[in-house]
């Protein structure tokens, strides 16, 4: 292999961190809305938007095992993984228009439509997204410039989830004027224009550096999975991978029902009066109005508001959580600041499930704390598989980044159906009524566990297990210094 060791631009760091802008305003869009799309706009019934949401991320799971193979066996001028971030641009834009469109069909004809649409987007999302991920284990083999493109790239994720988790629903209501349905297929299809746009730019301003050698890198598929089988540091990452996943999407899908049914709606309109939001929003229609726009729900809608605001202020800390991830991480390596800080952000989710409907200040606070120490974990998971596919390739004199990668997506696959369809099953096990403006008993404990207790405990779970990852600061340096003698010989 040639020398590894290469200092990146600004330009380059932020021309790459702009494909995960692009796939994450889809990726979030899925995460956070699509039991409540399914469900409340598209009017699929819950239990079956479940068996939807799983079997379609299932099998697209499992696309991503192919679509490693093939990536890591595709030879181009270009490289071997940023020709994908260009081919499925245009696809993906398309299929993730589709995905969010209503046509007006019977039952059946939705679920249908759903599935078939569900299913090539998550396809078409492991086409692009795995090599776009396997292209940071070739740009650079700096561990410090790796961490640092980590942050780079989810300052980005940070920016596309604070879009959706803050402004989608109100940007939905004002664009359809109040239709739903009308305002996410106009919202949807400005992503999808923006994100082709994003992945031409990280095609163009990424460059792949680490090339294999002909004589050490032919393997066969079987040998491959062989070696991750044997690999323990991947095994632990792949299982800490589908648990992260599954918080994030049961968690995230779930917020919209808390404030919805459980928090007190007076009590939030107080806090949003109190703080000032109302007379901040009701400048903001003015502005909005005067361009030809619908007005934003806000005002009227306190769980709307509330949410949105809530969702706002945690992802404004994520953000500054990921700026303490690599200094952090140079210091005291990335698995011990990765499991200390999953572990106080299980907590925080836990505390959910002990406020009263009242306390709505608390609740933000919380967010706030959680929003941080969820933050610094963020880019660390996938510097620390970058990390994997050092160990593997020193322990196998083989480098398989895009098999190495397409597992984990395989597991984040995995993490978000399962996360998903767990959170729309439970919403028809505790009889949820779609729309109903006052759920049962049960129903409304359902909807608090499955933002606290649940998520927190899986949190816990993945940092339980990293307790078994042997890749720490120490052997980071060694990876870095023996893969670096290696390549210069």
């Amino acid at each position: 292999m040639k020398q590894e060791t290469h200092k990146l631009s600004i330009l380059e760091k932020v021309g790459y961190s702009l494909g995960d802008l692009a796939a994450n305003l889809i990726f979030q869009t899925l995460m956070t809305f699509l039991a409540y799309f399914y469900t409340d706009i598209y009017k699929i019934p819950a239990g079956t938007a479940s068996v939807v949401i799983f079997i379609g991320g299932f099998f697209g799971a499992f696309f991503n095992i192919l679509m490693g193979i093939i990536a890591d066996r595709t030879n181009t001028r270009w490289g071997k993984f940023r020709p994908w971030v260009l081919w499925t641009s245009i696809p993906f834009g398309v299929i993730s228009l589709l995905a969010f469109t209503t046509p007006d069909f019977g039952e059946t004809g939705k679920i249908i439509y759903a599935s078939i649409t569900y299913f090539l987007l998550v396809i078409i999302y492991s086409a692009n997204n795995l090599p776009y991920s396997a292209l940071s284990g070739v740009i650079t083999g700096d561990m410090k410039e790796r961490n640092s493109l980590s942050s780079y790239r989810f300052v980005a994720v940070m920016v596309a989830q604070f879009i959706i988790q803050s402004l989608l629903l109100p940007l939905a209501l004002s664009l359809g004027h109040g239709d739903k349905a009308a305002g996410f297929e106009k919202v949807i299809l400005f992503f999808a224009i923006v994100g082709v746009i994003c992945f031409f730019i990280t095609f163009l301003t990424t460059k792949e550096r680490i090339q294999p050698a002909s004589t050490t890198e032919k393997s066969t598929i079987r040998q491959d999975l062989t070696d991750l089988s044997k690999n323990r540091p991947w095994i632990i990452m792949l299982l800490v991978t589908i648990l992260v996943f599954i918080t994030l999407a049961l968690k995230g899908g779930m917020y919209i029902y808390y404030f919805k049914y459980y928090l007190n709606p007076a009590s939030q309109a107080a806090f949003l009066e109190e703080i000032g939001f109302n007379s901040f929003i009701g400048g903001l229609n003015q502005a909005i109005t005067g361009l030809g726009l619908g007005k934003f729900e806000w005002p009227e809608d306190a769980p709307t508001s509330a949410n949105s605001l809530f969702n706002a202020g945690g992802i404004i800390f994520m953000i500054i959580g990921i700026m303490f991830s690599k200094p952090l991480a140079d210091k005291f390596g990335k698995r011990n600041i990765f499991g200390i800080f999953l572990s106080l952000s299980a907590l925080c989710l836990i505390m959910f499930n002990f406020y009263s409907r009242e306390a709505i200040g608390i609740v933000f606070i919380t967010q706030i704390l959680h929003g941080f120490t969820y933050g610094v974990t963020i880019p660390l998971l996938w510097a620390m598989i970058a990390d994997v596919a050092d160990y593997s390739e020193l322990q196998n004199n083989r480098r398989a980044t895009a098999m190495i990668f397409s597992a984990m997506i395989f597991g984040l696959k995995i993490g978000l159906s399962v996360g998903g369809a767990v959170g729309a099953a439970l919403l028809s096990t505790y009889g949820y009524v779609a729309e109903k403006v006052e759920q049962t008993e049960s129903t409304v404990s359902g909807i608090k566990m499955s933002v606290s207790i649940y998520p927190g405990l899986v949190f816990l779970i993945g940092a339980l297990l990293l307790f078994g990852y042997e890749i720490n600061k120490k052997m980071e340096v060694k990876l870095e210094a023996e893969l670096k003698e290696k390549r210069n010989k």
